[in-house]
């Protein structure tokens, strides 16, 4: 516990969002002012529910975007055993099940077999999507802004390296895990492949991967590879968001064969497609100073804010108060719904 404690204390890319984000909420108070509307974010996105900050269902999401680019993903409703099944057999195995609502990798898992699939499906307490698991061997977050009218420009990328060990031939799996600060913190010691696998002792220099969910309260790791941003990048995504209806704002979470593919739009799929409440992720690299960290969430509050009131100029409306009061209630509800289940 002394370990964790200390851990937590001198890395603050594992603080606690409330804590992390305590003088976020004293500019936004400060936007809300200057548009006279608490909910000025969910005209950003206007073709995506509430902007895209929270709610959004990633189904609806996904019919915004070219088919060519997405995996094979079908929506599939609470305790729907027989749909699921039969929506397994289709994209086969291994899979990754996640809520059609959700965030911060809630109930996002890998589904090995149709045994794993019906315990998925048993206890998940809300509908959820079946997507066909990408083996390309890059997964990015690529953020992207546009103003109204103009061209757009990525500001952010973050590589994802996930949680793995490196065998000595003397140590079992989970004792190198244990041997992980970020481990520590975030990894599940009673997950299902650490209770079978977890007694083995991998050879001298051999990877095994703990952890196949890009989620960073799963254990991935967050580099910043912003440097790669240029011309062709650019380009290509903004050939990529021309594509995509009324999307202003937010993060592309794909995988790709490579840099160079990305920049001709081939060999890549996009996972999911966050609006308003995505963060710059590159931001999570560990040993990023924390004052460039700020910088950097208020540069994009700025932006969100701009593109929101170049929309409302087009004729979008701001959610009303009482519609985004109820909006974030009924999230409340969804959120205490799945971390308690």
């Amino acid at each position: 516990m002394i370990r964790r404690l200390f851990i937590k204390l001198t890395h603050w890319e594992y603080w606690p969002f409330s804590l992390l984000y305590f003088p976020v909420f004293f500019y936004y108070a400060w936007l809300v002012i200057k548009h006279r509307s608490f909910f000025f974010f969910t005209v950003s996105n206007p073709s995506i529910e509430f902007g895209g900050m929270f709610g959004e269902r990633k189904s609806d999401i996904f019919k915004l975007i070219p088919t060519e680019y997405l995996p094979q993903t079908n929506l599939i409703r609470r305790r729907d055993v027989e749909r699921a099944a039969f929506t397994a057999e289709q994209i086969g195995f291994p899979l990754i099940a996640k809520p059609d609502i959700g965030e911060r990798g809630t109930w996002v898992e890998k589904i090995n077999d149709q045994h794993e699939l019906q315990e998925y499906v048993e206890s998940c307490p809300v509908d959820f999507l079946l997507q066909e698991m990408i083996s390309y061997p890059i997964e990015l977050g690529v953020f992207y802004v546009k103003m109204p009218g103009h061209d757009g420009k990525i500001t952010s990328i973050v590589r994802k390296e996930f949680l793995k060990v490196e065998g000595d031939g003397k140590q079992t799996i989970l004792e190198l895990v244990k041997e992980i600060d970020r481990a520590q913190l975030t990894a599940n010691l009673n997950s299902g492949f650490l209770r079978i696998k977890g007694h083995q002792i991998p050879g001298e220099g051999e990877q095994v991967l703990i952890e196949p969910i890009g989620n960073h309260c799963r254990g991935t790791k967050f580099l910043n590879d912003t440097e790669k941003i240029g011309k062709e990048l650019n380009e290509a995504f903004n050939e990529l968001a021309s594509q995509i209806p009324d999307f202003y704002f937010g993060r592309f979470d794909l995988k790709c064969q490579s840099y160079d593919d990305l920049k001709q739009l081939r060999n890549f799929k996009i996972l999911e497609l966050n609006g308003a409440g995505a963060e710059p992720g590159h931001i999570y690299q560990p040993g990023y100073p924390l004052w460039k960290a700020y910088r950097d969430i208020f540069w994009h509050l700025a932006v969100l804010s701009d593109i929101s009131a170049q929309n409302r100029k087009k004729g979008h409306s701001y959610w009303s108060f009482w519609q985004g009061f109820k909006m974030w209630n009924s999230h409340r509800r969804y959120n205490r719904l799945l971390t308690n289940s």
